[in-house]
């Protein structure tokens, strides 16, 4: 009997997955555990293992194609045993076009205006187009792809096309193959019985005025275009972004610290013995050590807004944004505030390492109370990170520069300061609260040496 092979779930939060490469092909072999093909959540690359034994009768998804979580994926079963279509894929819309393919009866809905069918069913169409709505179309002399599609992801069905037609005089033979053949319009009504368009009242499409391209001095175009499709942690990031500052009413303070027990104490961690494993304890996990104590000082920011309610956590679980090849990703740090500055350091490249391989799991990357971004690396001092919702806060992480500090003597003295960026959701945390956690990070980044010590 065949079986289905369903697409895992990923945590809760993944709701799809991009088949990115096929393990196995149809009619081959495979056994439980198998791993049949790669997969890309929205976070991470995934392999997805066979829960069957048998033959491959039959993959219902094709590489680069969106499958949602616990749907099938292939079938295996005995070899030549028969499969039933499953409505997935690029297929999708085709079984529900036999149900629905009555034109729509609204009244007040105006007849549009057809282009000629020379691009009907093209590759680079504007609407995806299934084959017998492409038919439909074509038959009809319209191009299918400029018509509003119905159909599941966008796709213009055979129902879109038969309501558009609805009010239009139908076309002589002659005039469908010359729609078709030479690219004229059609007129809404011809000169034919009962309004009956024939080929001599086809005319010419007018020429669209086409979009002046950025020029440069000499008007010349600027060169070949690449688009790209919007997806994985992209597609992710970009909804998280735009959400973040539409829900949220965000308000950045910026800072600096000195820097100078910072430095002081990544050149001896450098210096020092190899067995203590030290040597690889950098500026940013000395941060990260300052923040998961200090917010300890400050739980108002250690908390969750969900409008109506504030959740406020005990433990410091601290996101650290890491740029990966598939984007921005951030690990969170468990119980960062009970670790020690070795332990913390340890966890976040261990983190941070699945990140950028791409094999960083679901739970590695949700659950975080705070977050931390760093851009001190490509010489950018302060910027304005954006809240990782339903966080209150999120610390931006600067480079370090010197600033001139006037000492008791009057005399100014150039001194290493290291700058920060605190964004706030002002509807959770008031300006002068926000204020006084980022004083008192940067006392504890100054005397790190100390707190070190508690």
């Amino acid at each position: 009997m065949a079986v289905e092979v369903v697409m895992p779930k990923q945590g809760n939060s993944v709701e799809s997955c991009i088949i990115i490469d096929w393990k196995v092909q149809e009619g081959d072999i495979v056994s439980v555990g198998d791993v049949v093909c790669e997969a890309e959540t929205d976070k991470s690359t995934i392999e997805v293992e066979s829960t069957a034994d048998g033959t491959v009768l039959k993959l219902l998804y094709a590489v680069e194609e969106e499958v949602p979580v616990m749907k099938p994926i292939m079938v295996v079963g005995e070899p030549g045993e028969q499969v039933q279509e499953a409505p997935t894929g690029d297929s999708a819309s085709e079984p529900t076009e036999r149900e629905d393919s009555k034109p729509e009866t609204k009244e007040s809905t105006p007849a549009p205006e057809f282009k000629h069918a020379s691009t009907a069913g093209s590759e680079h169409s504007a609407h995806p187009v299934s084959p017998r709505a492409r038919a439909a179309a074509t038959a009809a002399g319209v191009d299918a792809t400029t018509l509003d599609p119905t159909g599941p992801k966008g796709r213009v069905i055979e129902r879109d096309v038969i309501g558009a037609l609805k009010g239009r005089e139908p076309l002589t033979p002659a005039a469908k193959a010359a729609l078709v053949e030479q690219g004229l319009q059609s007129p809404e009504r011809g000169s034919g019985i009962g309004g009956r368009v024939r080929s001599e009242d086809l005319v010419q499409v007018p020429q669209q005025p086409s979009a002046q391209p950025l020029a440069g001095s000499d008007g010349s175009f600027p060169g070949p275009v690449v688009e790209t499709a919007v997806k994985g942690v992209r597609k992710v990031t970009a909804k998280r972004m735009h959400a973040s500052l539409a829900e949220t009413a965000q308000f950045t303070m910026n800072a600096y610290a000195d820097a100078s027990a910072l430095q002081s104490l990544r050149a001896r961690f450098k210096a020092s013995a190899p067995e203590l494993g030290l040597q690889k304890v950098t500026i940013n996990d000395l941060i990260l050590f300052a923040v998961s104590r200090t917010l300890l000082q400050f739980p108002y920011m250690n908390s969750h807004f969900h409008g109506d309610t504030m959740r406020t956590f005990e433990a410091v679980h601290l996101g650290c944004a890491v740029d990966t090849p598939k984007g921005l990703l951030v690990p969170v740090i468990r119980h960062a505030h009970a670790r020690s500055l070795k332990q913390l350091s340890d966890e976040f490249k261990r983190l941070a390492s699945l990140g950028v391989e791409g094999k960083a799991q679901p739970d590695d990357l949700t659950g975080g109370t705070f977050t931390v971004t760093n851009l001190g690396g490509l010489g950018v001092d302060t910027f304005t990170p954006v809240i990782n919702v339903p966080e209150v806060a999120i610390l931006g992480v600067g480079g370090i520069s010197l600033r001139a500090v006037q000492n008791e003597d009057d005399d100014l003295q150039f001194i290493p300061h290291i700058g920060l960026s605190l964004t706030i959701d002002h509807q959770a945390v008031d300006g002068a609260p926000g204020a006084r956690f980022l004083k008192a990070l940067c006392d504890n980044i100054a005397s790190l040496d100390l707190i070190m010590a508690l």
